[in-house]
């Protein structure tokens, strides 16, 4: 056991089990690499921007994920080097919508949030799945959010959608490979801290998102991606961000 981690952890627990978490460069996907590190895993993420410096992982694929082309990256290299894996920990997702409800949405806002929330998670099940399936092994965790049930109409509605949507992917799937031997599962959290910042440090960021007429907060993986639960601006909505990482 060991108390470089806030817990007591296990080397072992997922000692020889390959395990890719998307996002995993900032906040919550941050955190699972860590976690799944110190229990013995071999542990892969991905991320648009560089490995932030100190963060060591197995393996890194730098790519954005919520298009075909970047999924496929990643796809290539986890089979290409540990031919599949044992946990896909799907985690990247967010919102960089406008605010102002309904209207203020366009085509290509839903296919972002599409794209990043749902459809990102899709191709990489369809692509290890078949290996799990094949094993009888494997595990898929989907991270959803409060929203598909308590959605914010005038700033993230379709981000909501998109986890709405990501919901019931996640129910139909569970119940057709769950027989063959994988575990499919979703976790919906709230607002989440990712993050210590001063007062200063604080008021800074908001006012400067506000000047360039958004308010984001951290992330899941993308620059805004992730906040589950996102914060609404007092005295008016801005722009709603997201998160990427658990």
């Amino acid at each position: 056991m060991t108390m470089t981690y806030p817990f007591l952890v296990s080397g072992d627990e997922f000692k020889g089990k390959r395990v890719l978490v998307t996002g995993g460069t900032k906040g919550m996907g941050q955190a699972m690499v860590r976690r799944f590190t110190l229990s013995g895993a071999s542990v892969a993420t991905t991320a648009r921007s560089p490995l932030p410096e100190g963060q060591a992982v197995a393996l890194f694929v730098q790519t954005d994920i919520s298009t075909a082309v970047g999924v496929q990256d990643v796809i290539n290299r986890v089979q290409r080097e540990w031919g599949g894996l044992d946990i896909l920990v799907n985690n990247v997702g967010g919102s960089d919508a406008p605010n102002g409800g309904y209207m203020a949405l366009s085509d290509d806002d839903w296919q972002k949030a599409l794209n990043v929330n749902l459809l990102a998670s899709v191709r990489l099940d369809r692509a290890f799945l078949p290996g799990m399936i094949e094993r009888k092994s494997g595990v898929i965790l989907h991270i959803s959010s409060i929203q598909h049930r308590l959605p914010i109409y005038d700033a993230t509605l379709a981000y909501a959608a998109s986890k709405g949507a990501l919901n019931t992917y996640n129910k139909g799937l569970a119940n057709e490979v769950g027989p063959k031997g994988v575990r499919v599962n979703m976790i919906s959290p709230g607002f989440i801290e990712t993050s210590r910042r001063t007062r200063h440090d604080r008021a800074t960021r908001t006012e400067q998102r506000h000047q360039r007429g958004c308010c984001s907060t951290t992330n899941h993986e993308h620059d805004r991606r992730h906040s589950h639960w996102p914060t609404r601006p007092t005295g008016g909505s801005c722009r709603t961000g997201g998160i990427p990482s658990i």
